[in-house]
């Protein structure tokens, strides 16, 4: 019998949600997945349709109109995601952005925008990233400049994922008072709403090419006070921390996806690629590299479902987040680089799917915080 991977924490509801999760990306996106990476975005109508039978914000609660389950059900998507190589819709991103609205917006920030979030109606995306300032969110230029009881945004982001396509965005801005330069808010911006903000083109990138990461422009954007997450200036940097271990944990198991779904195409090709009149899985390094594989798989399933476990408890620290994100998107790496080499030439084909998992992996020890962030933060209980 084959090895099985599947997680620790599935039930029968969970299995049964997973199934309706699994037919929609084989119906919905994957036949589309090759017309998504030529045009550079998946479009906003799979967004609707994703919101339609309800695989959106699924652990934000139902009076908010989310699902109303938890994190694993978040799982369940991005690994299905992750075993097809499917990276060009970002739900993770849209979920983080409706976690920043439930856990510190206001009761009417709330009420408003994530049904819409939940729907599809809005796609999400979060922009902190600029030109010259990555992790280092301190050195951001973007800043809102008060005048008489608004806020006009002037600035730029970058490498903003689901960019283009987006409807709802959560700009990280410093504050410019007569009194103080800073601090910082999350600004919260409907895209068709507000004059002066633009978006530039889509970045071209050596994966993740149906992903729509692009380049965003404020030009004196008119904001009140509503438009501040939660309403009161100057907590933008607290409120974005209280979040990154969800952010990562998500990063994580799309990590733990990737490497299943990889590990799982080449053992396929291994069977049926016949090497000097034998299948290459009857070669012993075949079989050691793939029983490599086998033991990461092991290990990453039992530290993610750990981690799953910790958050479902409401026990997650930043650390152990930050080390989940480092370690697996590190064996994700690894993982996939044997993939391709068991491929052979085959594996340097834009048109075999281990190959764009090779190339998608790489920016996965980059955004939601660089390896060597993490290791700052995990070294910090040293």
């Amino acid at each position: 019998m084959p090895y099985d991977f599947q997680p620790s924490w599935l039930n029968e509801e969970l299995t049964t949600y997973k199934e309706t999760v699994e037919r929609f990306l084989d119906t919905e996106m994957v036949p589309f997945d090759e017309e998504s990476r030529q045009r550079g975005h998946v479009g906003h109508e799979i967004w609707r349709r994703a919101g339609e039978i309800g695989i959106l914000c699924t652990d934000i609660p139902v009076k908010y109109g989310g699902g109303g389950g938890d994190f694993r059900h978040e799982a369940i998507l991005y690994e299905a995601m992750g075993h097809r190589g499917l990276t060009g819709m970002s739900p993770s991103v849209h979920s983080i952005v409706a976690h920043y609205l439930l856990n510190h917006g206001t009761e009417e920030q709330r009420q408003y925008y994530l049904p819409q979030l939940a729907r599809g109606e809005l796609v999400g995306a979060i922009a902190m990233s600029e030109p010259d300032a990555g992790s280092d969110l301190r050195g951001i230029r973007t800043k809102a400049t008060a005048r008489d009881n608004e806020f006009f945004l002037n600035g730029s982001k970058t490498f903003i994922t689901n960019g283009y396509l987006a409807e709802l965005v959560l700009v990280f801005a410093r504050i410019e008072t007569h009194e103080d330069s800073g601090k910082f808010s999350v600004f919260i911006i409907e895209t068709k709403k507000h004059t002066g903000y633009s978006v530039g083109n889509r970045l071209k990138k050596i994966g993740l090419k149906a992903q729509d990461t692009s380049e965003l422009f404020f030009d004196n954007i008119n904001l009140s006070a509503n438009h501040i997450l939660g309403g009161t200036p100057g907590r933008g940097l607290s409120q974005i921390m209280a979040d990154l271990p969800y952010e990562r944990l998500l990063i994580a198991d799309m990590a733990m996806g990737a490497m299943e779904g990889a590990y799982k195409l080449t053992v396929d090709y291994v069977r049926n690629r016949k090497v000097f009149g034998e299948p290459l899985i009857n070669k012993q390094n075949s079989r050691f590299v793939l029983a490599n594989m086998v033991t990461t798989l092991k290990v990453a399933r039992a530290f993610v479902d750990d981690c799953i476990n910790k958050i479902l408890c409401g026990t997650l620290d930043t650390e152990t987040a930050s080390a989940a994100k480092l370690w697996l998107t590190q064996q994700q790496n690894l993982l996939v680089d044997e993939c391709v080499q068991l491929h052979g030439g085959y594996g340097f084909m834009d048109e075999y799917l281990i190959g764009r998992m090779f190339a998608d992996a790489r920016v996965q020890r980059i955004y939601g915080g660089t390896d060597e962030i993490m290791k700052e933060i995990i070294s910090r209980k040293i």
